[in-house]
């Protein structure tokens, strides 16, 4: 049986509407080639003058590497060319991008991500990954893209995805109605169907933090980490402890083993570090749509409502039932941190 392209799972899957009007098709085309030139410059990045640091920061005061701006241009470009964007959101740019050219500003959708999650473990060729969010556009087409077009809640997105660079390149996405995967093959310069229908865990037996913060953790997560510690044969621990530091990474292999990612708020900076628009609420809708969980520990991310570009929010994701019972800890034991977020 021949494998399907991921082209030609977008256009069959736009077939089943038919008042789609291709837009959206086109939309996540293009970002699968841009996905593609930016695979083939981190493959050579050991070859090529790529590796190292740009010499400027962002707008997270985060030095920006080579890779990260390179990954940045390429999504622009390719988002600003193909007419369905009409505006974007970057974490490498302080502010929105608007394409104010007249196929842009026909454009429905407007689109929010980070060019480069984990890029601080490119060099030491770690895995790594591109997010992004597409929202479906407030201000009226024809005009030009809008802050109020990006500053909405993960309820709205259309469309939310990744693509992670590891041992295999491979591009996870969904579009409200599950969640598939596609791995490339260089060979033919194609991603092919692999994954089809991804399903997390309702539980799982790994659980992803970076303890090296414990002190500054609220109680509740601290609380939660001697949980999985703890020895219970009825509940399959203690848990085993993998963190990589790409929440690309962290979150896709608890997709597929079962498990739970945390970032949370600490007594230093409640909100932690991700940030809500473009790296949380797409991985939240992604993990959603595969039977899981995303919550900041009292509320789920998708409610969560944004005023800023670049705001963060904690994050506990991954399996449903391990994200329950961190919650229940928070709830437990540290009640009064929501009031600091």
């Amino acid at each position: 049986m021949p494998m399907k392209t991921l082209v030609q799972f977008i256009n069959e899957k736009q077939s089943e509407y038919p008042s789609a009007t291709g837009d959206l098709t086109r939309l996540l085309n293009d970002i699968g080639i841009a996905a593609k030139i930016v695979n083939r410059e981190i493959r050579r990045a050991g070859l090529a003058d790529i590796n190292g640091y740009f010499g400027t920061t962002n707008i997270q005061g985060e030095d920006q590497k080579k890779l990260d701006v390179f990954a940045n241009d390429q999504f622009i470009n390719a988002l600003k060319h193909g007419g369905q964007c009409a505006a974007l959101a970057s974490e490498e740019n302080e502010d929105m991008i608007i394409f104010g050219n007249k196929y842009s500003m026909q454009g429905k959708y407007v689109v929010a991500f980070d060019p480069i999650d984990g890029s601080s473990n490119i060099e030491v060729n770690v895995p790594i990954g591109t997010i992004f969010a597409i929202y479906k556009r407030i201000s009226s087409v024809g005009a030009s893209g809008s802050l109020e077009d990006l500053l909405q809640s993960g309820n709205h997105l259309v469309a939310a995805g990744y693509v992670m660079y590891g041992s295999s390149t491979m591009l996870v996405y969904t579009t409200g109605n599950g969640v598939n995967g596609f791995t490339y093959d260089a060979t033919v310069g194609l991603f092919f169907l692999s994954h089809p229908n991804m399903k997390i865990p309702e539980n799982g037996t790994i659980y992803s933090i970076n303890e090296a913060n414990y002190r500054y953790f609220p109680e509740g997560v601290k609380r939660y980490i001697k949980y999985c510690q703890e020895d219970d044969k009825a509940t399959n621990r203690p848990y085993s402890t993998r963190y990589i530091g790409s929440l690309v990474a962290d979150v896709h292999r608890n997709l597929i083993r079962g498990g739970i990612f945390i970032y949370p708020g600490t007594l230093k900076n409640p909100n932690g570090k991700l940030r809500l628009l473009y790296e949380l609420a797409p991985m939240a809708f992604i993990v959603e749509q595969a039977g899981g969980k995303a919550s900041d520990g009292f509320r789920r991310i998708m409610d969560l409502e944004p005023y800023d570009l670049h705001q963060r929010a904690p994050v506990f994701i991954g399996s449903k039932e391990m994200v329950i019972k961190a919650e229940e800890f928070m709830q437990e034991f540290s009640p009064d941190f929501v009031e600091k977020m």
